[in-house]
């Protein structure tokens, strides 16, 4: 990850998921899981960017089995103070997870792209250990709330100073860049409109309510899609039994040839085009 947080960076996030808008926007991220990712219990679920624990124990009371990784120790260790033996924490970095292929059900990822290097390489290596699906929660960069951020850049901002934001099309850009033309759904959500948000947005009932691609949070979860490939085998038989042109052997007779070759042990051996 590009930027690791500190002691410094998780008391002012702390603070700020203690506000009445991080109450907020919890509470819209606990109805983005139920309507996107539809959970059952039991599934594994790995957090990448776990942080000091916030959304592990929301999926953990949707019934989930959780696991979290997160490049600073500092957050793991306050998310162990937090989730006891609940769950396997583990610093580690997105862009190499120390996990198996496939292993987890569902990879999530809240709030985690706006601080990489590389966001495509952090969805490449989500997508290698999930097995159904990749949930990633964004803040959309056409909200009012990333507008304003960038403006304060200038000013400081230490929470969002260094972080960027997404909006859908890149998010799909990205999506698609990593795992290619996968099927996959979307909603925003603003949980703690502003007073300007409220005269210039409209209605959340607008676009069938949460389809309005400029809410706070944008959640776009895919699903995982497996191709085949075959690759095509050599037939050997033995030149001595092979009459010419070899294109025009019939298929009956190599049932014969294989058998007393087996019985014969091996003998000189040449490709046959199918």
């Amino acid at each position: 990850m590009a930027l690791v947080f500190d002691a410094d960076m998780e008391a002012l996030y702390s603070a700020w998921y203690c506000s009445r808008e991080g109450k907020a926007v919890e509470k819209a991220l606990e109805e983005m899981f139920r309507v996107l990712l539809k959970p059952k219990p039991g599934q594994r679920v790995l957090d990448v960017g776990c942080g000091t624990g916030n959304h592990l124990l929301i999926l953990s009371r949707l019934g989930l089995d959780v696991c979290g990784i997160d490049a600073s120790q500092h957050m793991i260790s306050k998310a162990k103070e937090r989730l006891g033996h609940r769950c396997l924490l583990k610093r580690a970095w997105a862009e190499d997870l120390p996990f198996e292929d496939n292993e987890f059900d569902i990879v999530v990822l809240i709030n985690t792209l706006e601080f990489v290097e590389d966001p495509v390489r952090v969805l490449s290596e989500a997508g290698r250990v999930a097995f159904e699906k990749v949930f990633v929660v964004v803040i959309n960069s056409l909200s009012w709330r990333a507008v304003r951020a960038k403006i304060l850049k200038g000013w400081g901002d230490p929470l969002f100073g260094e972080a960027r934001f997404f909006n859908l099309w890149q998010m799909v850009s990205m999506l698609r860049a990593a795992y290619g033309p996968v099927p996959f759904e979307w909603r925003c959500a603003s949980p703690y409109p502003t007073m300007i948000e409220k005269l210039w947005v409209p209605e959340q009932d607008f676009w069938d309510g949460k389809r309005a691609p400029w809410g706070l949070l944008l959640g776009v979860c895919c699903s995982i899609v497996y191709t085949v490939k075959t690759t095509n085998l050599v037939l050997k038989v033995e030149g001595d039994r092979l009459p010419e042109p070899a294109s025009q052997v019939p298929m009956g007779t190599l049932l014969p040839l294989a058998a007393e070759k087996s019985a014969r042990g091996r003998g000189y051996e040449r490709g046959i085009p199918l």
